[in-house]
């Protein structure tokens, strides 16, 4: 472990010593076998609570007594060998791969984690997304550190009132019932003599005319761990001790504060810690201040010049993007950075102008703003979008900072999310699997050919787990509607009904989402009248259950959660369509696990990935989805239902009213009939022949073990690779690739294409196309140069893109700076009707070939 726990804030008397080492370590979130020893020891409380920390605080008594409960013992036993098994296992799958490369972690820096629903320090689709990849991680064996915030407020409590309005509370987490524990650390000094005694671990970071302080916390989530900062403090003054109170909460200055304690903060509870990542992972821009402050680490301690430090970084930093619009990523304005910017530059001997142009950015009419984005982006050895989708929106995104890079070549990639399989699969659903795949069925998360078993499994067995979870969901969606109803008022009448709301076997459709106005929760209204018809047929009913919470400062998304709610006390619709309040991972886990139809209706291609479809098919449900997202390159026909056809020049207007429509016909010609379509046994087999389809083709590939292995080949390991190249000897190689990089702009607009001819001819004998080129270099050496023969193709939007780049050969170099090159092939493809050549920068310290946006163009 890189940080090791002094002592657990709680301690359970013998037999049970290591309770609070199992509690602590939030492994037991995945571990069904782990949550139930917990609930054994009082089975109410962990039902209203779900938080062991909490659990053990209050047990008292109860444990005492379980000293002599023979069963518990054993559960107690069977636990513990299992977590020791689990976190002393090797080699693990990263040690197997990479050996040489256990020691230093992946240090992956988010503004939120969603681990589970006891340290609610998250609000939505990207802090779920963390914590899962962490999980995935730990299960392979990872060197992993993750950074964060620790919210005092958390992201907030969704209240619905009566009339639909929703209200955010901000309830005070108790950090003691936390499963985090404060990082302590021994002082260097100690006063006359006296043993050395922890202390809590706190860094700085200056903010305008004050310093602020913050704690750092300890999450360890199985070999993973977490570290988290936290501003209360009494040694901060009152307002900065506000500044990690609310996650997404306060205003510009709460919120660049915010990221600055995140970025900078991060890297100096790191340092603190002694640890030295190999790869730097921000996941999204919040925490792109990270990359100043080992600016600023550089200058000061290895005084390395500012373009060398920048080499430094970029070499062993990777960003992911999950923002698919550009309003929607971080930017300050420029007299906020200089405000909150000026000291922390005169401190580290940097030029702010230099430091801002790494991330400005422009609008239209000359306005210029400071991009955590575009920081992140110029800054990074690798970037991804979140899928195949995402990512080619991204390029075009950001296609202006690489402007003369064809779009499909700029140096943005993708990798699709998943979702962490144990955390979000309901227990019978994991052993149905273990029943008919084989007891180590999750020693294959990634094997397509071993998950075509799934289509073997036993429609009764596989319906009657389906109908358990259903009821499941059910009664839970129950129970909590009726407390919704008790604290409005209701009478007894209104609460005794929502006991009885919803109905086992009807068809179940689930909508729980972020309620942001592009994901469009009120989509499925615009037809009420259609609506009726389908909930009231008496043969064929259908029921909905959403779920969402709008961000307290998005007023559209907090009016399309009020329709929802008004639609849901519509006669014809009340018991039928109902809107559960306070959606966290504990209703989401019911959800995916519950329904028999995901709903998922954003307009494309504002979805950039979205996991919760990925969730509903762990448990045998089946998606119904806008082709966005990771459904774009998940929907195979028999594995689900796609809404619509993807259109591109449409009016927000014209896309709704299509996609409506769309929704509407797929749910009535496809998705119900199915659903009811029933044999002599009473089984919808139809319908569990694509609940199998959906399992076999898209478990192995939408789970983040695949995805974080994607991340450790593709991303990680080249740019571990690369800093360890660019930081070696002294930072020299850092020197010499900026020194380079300098010459290249320096002599490029001298570079020309003095001529260029392509022949063709039968293949009979010899080449049956030849390319020559002439390049004038001027003053830049060959090897510096690379000359390319592109097979263009035509897009559908009449783009044309590279299908395939091939290099020439150099010939010989002219007295007049001009080298001649030259390309033969024995074929000509027959699809390629267009070719260009180009001209770019070669360098084997480059990470990617269009990584300095240099190029020249000339048609064949």
């Amino acid at each position: 472990m890189l940080v090791s726990v002094v002592e657990y804030p709680l301690r359970c008397p013998q037999p049970f010593e290591r309770l609070p080492e199992l509690a602590y370590n939030l492994w037991w979130s995945w571990q069904p076998e782990a949550q139930a020893l917990f609930e054994y020891i009082d089975a109410a409380h962990w039902r209203r609570h779900r938080n062991p920390v909490k659990l053990l605080r209050e047990a008292g008594p109860a444990l005492r007594k379980l000293a002599r409960d023979v069963p518990f013992l054993a559960m107690y036993e069977d636990v513990v060998r299992a977590f020791d098994e689990y976190m002393n296992a090797t080699p693990t799958w990263h040690g197997r791969k990479s050996p040489r490369d256990q020691k230093s972690p992946v240090a992956y820096f988010c503004a939120e984690f969603g681990f589970h629903e006891s340290l609610p320090i998250y609000c939505g689709g990207l802090g779920i997304l963390a914590g899962d990849h962490t999980k995935a991680a730990s299960d392979l064996g990872v060197p992993f550190v993750g950074v964060g915030l620790l919210y005092k407020n958390g992201y907030f409590t969704q209240r619905i009132d009566a009339k639909g309005n929703q209200v955010a509370e901000y309830p005070k987490l108790d950090f003691a019932n936390l499963p985090a524990t404060p990082v302590w650390v021994l002082p260097l000094r100690q006063r006359q003599g006296r043993p050395a005694t922890p202390v809590g671990l706190h860094v700085a970071v200056d903010l305008p005319g004050r310093r602020v302080w913050a704690q750092c916390w300890l999450v360890n989530v199985g070999r993973a761990q977490v570290i988290l900062l936290d501003a209360d403090l009494a040694r901060n003054k009152p307002k900065d001790r506000r500044l990690t109170a609310q996650l997404y909460g306060g205003d510009r200055d709460t919120r660049i504060a915010q990221e600055i304690i995140l970025g900078i903060g991060g890297v100096r509870a790191l340092r603190a810690l002694g640890i030295s990542p190999a790869v730097w992972h921000l996941n999204e821009g919040h925490a792109a201040f990270v990359l100043f402050e080992r600016i600023a680490e550089l200058r000061k301690k290895q005084k390395l010049d500012f373009d060398y430090a920048v080499e430094a970084v970029a070499a062993d930093t990777v960003f992911t993007t999950h923002t698919p619009v550009a309003a929607g990523n971080e930017a300050f304005g420029l007299p906020l950075m200089d405000k909150y910017f000026r000291r922390f530059c005169a401190q580290n001997n940097l030029e702010l102008s230099r430091l801002l142009n790494l991330g400005l950015q422009s609008e239209e009419g000359g306005y210029k703003f400071f991009s955590m984005t575009v920081l992140a982006l110029r800054l990074s050895s690798g970037s991804n979008g979140v899928s195949r989708l995402h990512g080619e929106v991204s390029r075009k995104l950001w296609k202006h900072l690489w402007p003369n890079i064809p779009q499909a070549e700029s140096p943005i990639t993708s990798i699709t999310n998943g979702v962490h399989a144990p955390t979000w699969m309901a227990p019978e659903m994991a052993e149905l699997f273990a029943r008919h795949l084989g007891r180590n069925w999750r020693a294959h998360p990634d094997d397509t050919v071993f998950w075509e078993k799934a289509r073997q499994i036993p429609d009764g067995e596989l319906w009657r787990v389906r109908r358990h979870l259903k009821m499941r969901l059910i009664d839970f969606a129950r129970q909590r509607l009726s407390r919704q109803l008790q604290r409005h008022g209701a009478s007894k009448k209104q609460i005794k009904a929502a006991a009885k709301v919803l109905h086992p076997e009807a068809l179940t459709i689930g909508f729980a989402r972020r309620f942001a106005s592009y994901k469009r929760a009120d989509l499925i209204f615009r037809e009420v009248k259609r609506l009726e018809k389908l909930v009231n047929n008496l043969k064929r009913p259908v029921q909905i259950i959403f779920a969402g919470k709008a961000h307290p400062q998005d007023r559209e998304g907090q009016a399309i959660l009020r329709r929802v709610f008004q639609m849901t006390q519509r006669k014809s619709l009340k018991g039928k369509v109902i809107l559960l309040e306070d959606y966290d991972m504990n209703v989401g886990r019911h959800l995916v696990q519950g329904v028999d139809v995901w709903l998922n209706n954003p307009r494309r291609p504002m979805e950039a990935s979205g996991t919760s479809g990925q969730k509903v098919l762990l448990n045998g449900g089946l998606n119904c989805s806008i082709l966005d997202g990771w459904w774009a390159e998940g929907y195979e026909g028999g594995n689900g239902w796609a809404i619509g056809k993807v259109t591109e020049g449409l009016s927000e207007a014209e896309q709704d009213r299509a996609d409506a429509r769309a929704l509407y016909e797929v749910l009535e010609k496809e998705v119900i009939p199915c659903f009811y379509r029933r044999d002599r046994e009473g089984l919808p087999r139809q319908w569990l022949k694509k609940v199998k389809a959906s399992m076999a083709t898209l478990i192995p590939r939408f789970n983040t073990e695949t995805m974080v292995k994607n991340y450790a080949e593709k991303l990680y390991a080249p740019t571990r690779r690369r800093g360890e190249f660019v930081q070696s000897n002294r930072f020299a190689n850092a020197a010499a690739l900026a020194k380079i990089k300098e010459y290249l702009r320096a002599q490029w607009p001298l570079l020309h294409i003095t001529h260029a001819a392509m022949t063709t001819a039968a293949a009979k004998r010899g080449a049956a196309l030849n390319i020559s080129a002439g390049v004038y270099l001027g003053a830049l050496p060959p090897h510096l140069v690379q000359v390319e023969a592109c097979a263009m193709a035509a897009q559908q939007n009449g783009a044309l893109e590279v299908i395939q780049a091939m290099p020439l050969q150099q010939v010989k170099l002219n007295g007049n700076g001009v080298c001649q090159y030259k390309l033969e092939l024995n074929h000509q493809p027959d699809r390629f009707r267009y070719w260009r050549l180009r001209v770019l920068p070669r360098h084997p310290a480059l990470g990617h070939k269009h990584e300095l946006g240099l190029i020249h163009w000339r048609d064949l």
